[in-house]
């Protein structure tokens, strides 16, 4: 008798575990095919697109969850790593273009806006780069990526960061191996031959903090340089990388009207409000920043507690206040990342935390914050 009731114990348990496992790998079970106006691309499509940077097995579809939930809330795509120069330029003479091309592919059978991402970056280039030693080759280095990257992608891809981060937080141009060998004009000559591979394409410069008063001036008076040359440049990406204890709400807003001025389409291009303790009161998104971690800038590794949900929701709800109110100024607001588990969050600065900084948490499902941007909205 035990042992026929150990054999139905057992085999209760084994059915549980099999619906648990059913239930995480079945996508409709987390992300259901709701009505069509019920997404973030459907509700802002009279405002502004809404964008989500999207990795390497988001591209080829791996996961089930993401393959649902991307086409039926975004209208536009970044990629988060793969068209950078360390993967897509590996060698002097050598490209891969693999995920490249199915990102493309997958942007246009999605019918979305696409986001090349980035042409001219000081940051994760390719080993090789470092060591070249004269201006001229350095100069034939930018011309061949550009040419052969964007000349690619010609006609496929809608706009481009064409310069990415070029500014110190003070303003001033960062000493960066571009900077030091071709000196400034090289953020010109980037944009020039960026417009020539692809005349069609919307072509962006790209940094964070730039609504901070200093480095917005700086920015400012880089692009007034690259306009005044006659050299194409059609918008300015503001990152957005900011925290739950308050987006910069007046500084934002500055921003928008001081760009705006100058003729530009603005687009918030890497939007996450970040829950977690920042060490040294850390602001932006420089790489090349990395800091020990302790229990204390963990504090959340098993969910966010209500009350900062709460937190991060008014954060979320007021910058689309904000953002709603400048609709016609706004091009494109995109999300760094699909969902909390995916943020670059959970390992930057500090490696191995738990964040939770986007719309939609680890498992695909939308958070208060979701709910309160699509209240915002009124329905029809």
């Amino acid at each position: 008798m035990k042992f026929f009731v150990r054999i139905r114990i057992l085999l209760t348990f084994t059915a549980i575990v099999f619906l648990q496992h059913s239930k995480a790998q079945n996508p409709s079970s987390v992300i259901k095919k709701t009505d069509k106006k019920a997404s973030l691309k459907n509700s802002f499509k009279n405002y502004f697109l809404i964008g989500a940077a999207i990795n390497a097995a988001q591209i080829e579809e791996k996961e089930p969850n993401a393959a649902i939930l991307i086409p039926q809330q975004f209208n536009s795509i970044t990629p988060e790593n793969i068209m950078k120069c360390e993967v897509i330029h590996p060698q002097w003479d050598k490209y891969n273009f693999d995920l490249a091309d199915k990102y493309v592919a997958y942007g246009k059978k999605n019918k979305m806006f696409i986001v090349g991402h980035t042409l001219v970056w000081h940051s994760q280039l390719s080993p090789f780069i470092n060591n070249i030693q004269s201006s001229d080759s350095l100069m034939m280095f930018m011309t061949n990526h550009i040419n052969t990257v964007a000349g690619r992608y010609a006609g496929k891809v809608n706009s481009w960061d064409v310069v990415n981060e070029a500014l110190n937080d003070d303003g001033t141009l960062r000493k960066s191996i571009f900077l030091e060998k071709l000196g400034e004009d090289y953020l010109r000559k980037a944009f020039e031959l960026a417009a020539k591979a692809d005349p069609k394409a919307e072509l962006y410069y790209n940094d964070y903090n730039i609504e901070q008063p200093k480095k917005r001036a700086g920015a400012i008076k880089l692009i007034k340089k690259i306009q005044a040359s006659g050299t194409k440049i059609d918008g300015v990406g503001i990152q957005a990388h900011w925290s739950i204890n308050g987006p910069p709400l007046q500084d934002i807003e500055n921003s928008i009207i001081e760009f705006s001025a100058l003729g530009l389409k603005i687009s918030f291009t890497e939007l996450d409000l970040t829950a977690l303790p920042n060490p040294w009161d850390l602001k932006g998104a420089d790489v090349n920043q990395n800091f020990e971690g302790s229990p204390f800038m963990n504090p959340y590794p098993n969910g966010l507690p209500d009350s900062l949900q709460r937190k991060l929701a008014k954060g979320y709800e007021d910058l689309f206040k904000l953002f709603i109110k400048y609709k016609n100024k706004i091009e494109r607001v995109t999300f760094w990342g699909v969902n909390d588990g995916q943020s670059w969050l959970n390992g930057w600065p500090i490696k191995g935390r738990t964040n939770y900084p986007l719309l939609f948490d680890s498992n695909f499902k939308p958070k208060l914050a979701y709910k309160k941007v699509m209240a915002l909205v009124p329905k029809k």
